[in-house]
């Protein structure tokens, strides 16, 4: 008879897991032999548990497969719930298991012993407790859970000492994932009124757009009717920047000038418009509201309400949409364009100036078109977001709707993993950075080849900013107070490293970077007026 650990593991393999991150425990012995037997199934070593979910969320995004991470009783599984928490409010599935105390122990005092349930219940969409006898049908469960929609992670906890324990053998999986239903004709039918009735209405496209598989024919529709779109940070790459109804990414780096178009629509049409990223309230005219998605709008009552609520299958919808016999609206193209001129000319960086934006352009040029940019928390997120060319989607990774410091270097990491022929680069703040330093020692151990630029400019520059628009003094913020003529060591475990303080500097860190074999890492040191200049300008 097989044992608990050995069930686990060959389901996990049947449903498609192919890798597990995390920091092993001795009550995760007897699943590490078992991994270790099984063809197919890798478990990777990182140095900080909140990367297993990180990295588990980011294989999800780039392969559709779900894989796993876990973390050990008490401060390992605390680590982890960041990552977790991330697959969740990025709405990634994933499974994560940790260790728990066994039934006899569980209510006692004991070292290490908290109730892994409640801390993983806000979190989750399922939490349960592994048992013998039922392994193959809680997993499978689980994996029903994490990719019904909306899809997030499930925790599994693992009681100590089971894994050794024989389980009787079980039925065969049947993970089918319950279906979206399709619209309900009433809402189809109050969508095309108002669509109909609309003269320059505007699409906001948010990240449910990216699993439901539309880019195609959100792009019909665009071109069809003539309509500009603009999009969530994590829509980036549904419509590229060169597309001429392309307007720009909402609240992010000069956020007002997108904001000159979409304030003249006479009705806002949200595909896939997730609010975890931003509320409608945000940045909406006050004009009515068709919202297409898999759940309602989460709207202020006192504020809004959706003229329609479309609710199920979104490519369902949208085919309904395509097929309105409608005349195109009325936007003017010239001046659609010439808006977007304006906005990527003001992110165009100046020749001799060493800030994020000529950072970003030499990085472009040097990135492939299919290459993966990984990007942190901070500042230098909300220009990327509007700057960053995305030809199409996952081109470029953020978290926004959890938006956790520490994300860009573990998902670099996963990216190669996941799609080891692609170019894969990462971009961080020197706050993110020295959260998830550690990690460098994990890609020079798998020797991947990520290019890891960290922008130091020695403070939590986007807090920074806000304290100095009101008024404030910049206090609690600063990192590092010697950056005049402060440089780290050639090597951060092994992995070398490139400074740059000019531009001259850092064109030249670029190519020796790009031509390692392993990991590396450039350190810019960049001037901040940038940042300044950009972010932080409102949505109207």
């Amino acid at each position: 008879m097989a044992t608990v650990a050995q069930v686990m593991v060959k389901t996990l393999k049947d449903l498609g897991v192919q890798y597990i991150f995390g920091v092993p425990s001795g009550n995760w012995v007897d699943y590490m032999a078992a991994i270790e037997e099984t063809d197919g199934l890798e478990f990777v070593l990182i140095s900080n548990e909140a990367s297993g979910g990180f990295m588990a969320d980011v294989c999800w995004r780039l392969t559709g497969k779900i894989a796993a991470c876990f973390g050990t009783f008490g401060p390992g599984a605390c680590n982890m719930t960041t990552g977790v928490c991330g697959g969740f409010l990025d709405r990634s599935p994933m499974i994560a298991f940790s260790d728990e105390i066994n039934n006899k122990m569980r209510n006692r005092i004991c070292q290490m012993n908290i109730d892994h349930q409640t801390l993983f219940k806000p979190i989750t969409k399922w939490t349960t407790r592994l048992e013998p006898g039922s392994v193959r049908q809680t997993i499978t469960k689980a994996f029903q859970t994490a990719l019904s929609e909306v899809p997030g992670p499930v925790h599994i906890g693992l009681p100590a000492g089971i894994g050794e324990l024989d389980s009787p053998e079980e039925d065969n999986l049947n993970p089918a994932v319950k279906k979206i239903p399709s619209p309900e004709s009433d809402s189809l039918k109050r969508m095309s009124d108002l669509f109909n009735a609309a003269k320059k209405p505007v699409f906001a496209l948010g990240i449910s757009t990216i699993r439901s598989n539309v880019r195609d024919i959100i792009l019909e529709l665009i071109q069809k009717f003539n309509i500009p779109a603009v999009l969530t940070p994590m829509a980036k790459g549904m419509v590229p920047e060169g597309n001429p109804f392309y307007t720009g990414v909402l609240n992010h780096a000069l956020g007002h000038i997108v904001g000159k178009v979409h304030q003249q629509a006479d009705l806002v049409i949200g595909i896939g418009f997730d609010q975890v990223e931003l509320n409608y309230e945000d940045w909406m005219p006050d004009v009515p509201l068709i919202h297409i998605d898999t759940t309602p709008a989460d709207l202020d009552a006192d504020q809004f309400n959706p003229a329609c609520n479309v609710v199920g299958d979104i490519y369902e919808t949208l085919k309904f949409l395509l097929n309105l016999d409608c005349p195109a609206k009325e936007w003017n193209t010239k001046n659609l364009i010439e808006n977007k001129i304006n906005l990527f000319t003001q992110l165009t960086p100046s020749k001799d100036f060493f800030g994020v934006l000529n950072v970003l352009k030499k990085l472009r040029k040097k990135l492939p078109d299919d290459g993966i940019m990984t990007c942190d928390v901070g500042a230098h997120l909300h220009v990327i977001g509007q700057q960053w060319k995305t030809p199409s989607p996952f081109c470029q990774l953020m978290t926004n709707g959890c938006s956790s410091m520490g994300f860009a270097i573990p998902a670099a990491i996963a990216a190669k993993i996941a799609l080891p022929e692609r170019q894969v680069c990462c971009v961080v703040g020197d706050g993110g950075y020295y959260m998830m330093a550690g990690e460098m020692a994990t890609a020079l151990r798998l020797n991947k080849n990520i290019v890891f630029i960290v922008l130091i400019d020695s403070s939590l520059s986007l807090i920074r900013i806000k304290q100095e628009r009101k008024g404030n003094s910049q206090y609690g913020t600063q990192i590092d107070t010697k950056l005049s003529g402060h440089l780290s060591s050639h090597t951060l475990f092994g992995v070398p490293v490139y400074p740059a303080k000019t531009i001259h500097e850092y064109d030249n860190a670029l190519a020796d970077a790009f031509n390692e074999q392993g990991p590396a890492i450039i350190e810019a040191y960049i001037n901040t007026k940038d940042y300044e200049a950009l972010v932080l300008k409102g949505n109207r």
